[in-house]
């Protein structure tokens, strides 16, 4: 087990899922103490890495693809002091950090979890019923529908219309954005046969989101929808139209493809630029670990190449 304890939290790695629980210091944003203690199972992991910095560390999780409900309502934009998956460490506490995360590589290596995206949700997301008030609205949703109502402040347009209720059959997605500068966030679902051209201020499907202190609890009836729908990667993908001066394949009949050309023999695509030096990384270790199994590489030989690759990591 490997478990560091910091103000601003603490996370435990018992060998099969990564436990998170908020802090309880003032720096600890409103939407990490609402979450709560998060289970993160191994499955759901695509690393783990820890930053060093000038006055504090800070350890970042990253989730495969499709795997949480909050990342893909939130699109990746929840602010640092709201985010679960970050941890700042104190300068006392690196070397800490730093052999947590060597122990969830070698797990994810010896469980041979691969990084790539995932069709189905890992986590359950946050447990209904609840109901959030920011904006020009209050957002509630029991599980099977959602409820908005509106406040003194919001347009005509909406609070004419009254209450609305959304059966969660008829959404189709949800997202969450913060404010950024002069632009406003907002809560926005989309519904089935009605389109959103509007913006969210005048949208009777959006909860528009001002910047203040609860704006972020709003990403949680974000995500308990999200945990309901189908998945993403399980939808159907809507047919692309003919292109112009083309027909369209009659019924039955598959359409051709663009004609991709193969790579020569025995040469290897390179890696593209970013992440997937990354996940090349991995993949030698996922490697190294065959053939250490395999008594190809003795223990001493497997070490020192798993070494190796990790100080590249």
């Amino acid at each position: 087990m490997a478990e560091i304890i910091q103000r601003d939290g603490t996370w435990v790695f018992d060998g099969e899922a990564l436990r998170l629980t908020p802090g309880r210091d003032r720096g600890v944003g409103l939407l990490r103490r609402e979450l709560g203690e998060l289970t993160v199972p191994l499955a759901a992991l695509a690393g783990l890495s820890f930053e060093h910095g000038r006055r504090s560390g800070l350890l970042r999780l990253r989730l495969r693809d499709g795997a949480d409900p909050l990342l893909l309502a939130t699109g990746g934009r929840l602010a640092e002091p709201h985010d679960p998956y970050r941890l700042t460490v104190e300068p006392d506490r690196h070397g800490v950090a730093e052999y947590l995360v060597d122990e969830v590589r070698n797990a994810l290596l010896l469980d041979g979890v691969p990084p790539d995206p995932v069709d189905s949700y890992l986590l359950p997301g946050p447990p209904v019923p609840l109901s959030v008030s920011a904006g020009d609205g209050t957002a509630g949703f029991d599980g099977e529908v959602v409820r908005l109502e509106w406040k003194w402040q919001a347009e005509d347009a909406k609070s004419a219309g009254g209450p609305r209720t959304l059966a969660l059959a008829d959404i189709t997605g949800v997202e969450w954005r913060p404010s950024a500068g002069l632009e406003n966030g907002h809560l926005r679902f989309t519904v089935r046969g009605v389109p959103t051209k509007v913006p969210p201020k005048y949208d009777p499907n959006a909860v528009e989101l001002w910047g203040f202190r609860k704006d972020p609890l709003m990403a949680l009836v974000a995500a308990a929808v999200q945990a309901r729908l189908p998945h993403p990667a399980r939808r159907p993908a809507p047919a692309a139209p003919p292109a112009a001066g083309t027909t369209a394949p009659a019924a039955g009949t598959p359409a051709p493809g663009p004609a991709v050309p193969a790579p020569p023999p025995g040469t290897a695509a390179a890696p593209a630029p970013g992440g997937a030096d990354h996940d090349a990384l991995l993949r030698r270790l996922r490697e190294l670990g065959d053939l250490h199994r395999s008594g190809v590489l003795t223990d001493e030989e497997f070490t020192a190449a798993k070494q190796a690759v990790l100080r590249r990591m």
